[in-house]
């Protein structure tokens, strides 16, 4: 079996996901893994799907020929990156008043081996202040040559900045 990464996306609608699965299952595809989501209008994700060898040319030529539904790429997926159980996790959530670079802040605070599984982020209006927050949550990997102190300093001290607040599980 060979696993291959689709990244998706077009206009939002109904049936997206059922035509991508039905191209995907048509051609002796298993859908293992998935992100989809709407944003701004559009339906975008990605998605993982094993698929034997002798298939794949068939599943690549109907989930790229969805024209009019979704754009589609395919790739193959890399090597899985082992890890074992010394990489503690870390959850990490974020709410604050809403504002340029808070996303850029977060990331380099975290760019120093912590590898980020995860993160989903949102902004909505705030109840009764008016204005916008901004919500994120983190599953980050943190390796055993970096203390998660470490990185929960780093990143209060930038939440300071921010005006954000922090919770952290995992500790």
């Amino acid at each position: 079996m060979r696993n291959l990464v689709l990244s998706v996306i077009g206009d939002d609608r109904p049936g997206l996901v059922s035509a991508l699965a039905d191209a995907v299952a048509a051609n002796g595809g298993n859908w293992e893994r998935g992100q989809l989501a709407q944003l701004a209008g559009k339906f975008a994700g990605i998605v993982v799907v094993a698929v034997p060898a002798d298939r794949e040319d068939a599943l690549v030529a109907a989930v790229t020929g969805l024209d009019g539904l979704l754009e589609v790429a395919v790739h193959s997926a890399g090597d899985p990156v082992l890890r074992d159980e010394s990489w503690a996790p870390l959850t990490i959530n974020v709410l604050g008043t809403d504002r340029e670079g808070i996303v850029h802040e977060l990331s380099s605070a975290l760019s120093g081996g912590v590898t980020i599984e995860s993160m989903t982020t949102r902004t909505r209006e705030a109840p009764m202040a008016g204005g916008m927050l901004f919500e994120a949550e983190l599953q980050v990997l943190v390796p055993p040559t970096v203390e998660p102190s470490e990185i929960r300093a780093d990143l209060e001290r930038i939440a300071a900045e921010l005006l954000v607040d922090l919770e952290f599980d995992g500790e």
